[in-house]
């Protein structure tokens, strides 16, 4: 018959599982602590280098963003605040405060063309245009940091992304995936037809044409009924080349 184990063998493997507990929480501190120590040293020198790069790192676009991955990899957001060390050393919080006013200005002035949704391309267009005189030359990527500061503001700004390109929603439209689609199929051109939709996507005319009607409800596209051929074209300013806005001017 199998013997069970005693008392004295209950309380010596409660024993044994404690200490296996407590020596497992100790190298999980001590790993703890290392990592912060690391990263406190990795802060340390990110600091340095951000004073003795600060003007490479305000005027170079490549080289801000560069500095903005390092940043990420240690848990620093310079945007975090317009107050403290790095708005103090850098002044990128002013830069992209005012770079994210900028932004506010160009996609309310083209909303009656457009109905909101701008591409990211025609944006950095837009804000050379306006930003000529500044010292500062912008990118993509610093327009993209902009606008993730705005979505303080709400719903109202979202980069989204269409196929291979990338589009700023300023109004707070849902599109849905037959949307999506279209635009993404406008690209090539700049505009589609019912009879286009339908081949490409293999839609029913029913609903290409409710999708694109939905589409020009909420502004986003334009009609042409005076092509040669007869047929009505849907055009998008979001993604066509055509979309230079004659009541946006470079200030």
């Amino acid at each position: 018959m199998r013997r069970r184990p005693g008392i004295g063998g209950l309380q010596n493997a409660a024993a044994a599982r404690d200490q296996y507990r407590l020596l497992g929480e100790n190298v999980a501190k001590l790993r703890t602590d290392l990592m912060k120590e690391q990263l406190s040293t990795f802060r340390s020198q990110l600091e340095d280098f951000a004073r003795k790069h600060k003007n490479d790192i305000r005027k170079n676009p490549a080289f801000r963003s560069q500095f903005h991955e390092m940043c990420a990899k240690v848990g620093v957001d310079p945007l975090a605040s317009n107050k403290g060390f790095w708005a103090e050393l850098l002044g990128i919080g002013d830069f992209y405060y005012e770079l994210g006013v900028q932004i506010i200005d160009i996609c309310l002035a083209t909303r009656p063309h457009n109905g909101g949704l701008i591409s990211l391309e025609e944006l950095c267009q837009l804000l050379g245009q306006r930003r000529k005189g500044s010292r500062d030359a912008v990118s993509e990527d610093d327009c993209l940091r902009a606008i993730s500061k705005l979505k303080v503001l709400g719903n109202g700004f979202e980069v989204i992304s269409i196929g291979k390109r990338k589009l700023i929603r300023s109004v707070p439209t849902e599109l849905n995936k037959d949307h999506n689609e279209i635009l993404e199929l406008a690209q090539g051109q700049g505009f589609v037809t019912v009879e286009e939709v339908q081949r490409r996507l293999s839609w029913a005319s029913g609903r290409a044409t409710d999708t694109l009607e939905a589409l020009l409800e909420e502004g986003l596209a334009m009609i042409d009924d005076g092509h040669p051929n007869g047929k009505r074209l849907y055009w998008f300013p979001c993604v066509s080349s055509i979309s230079s806005y004659a009541g946006v001017e470079a200030q």
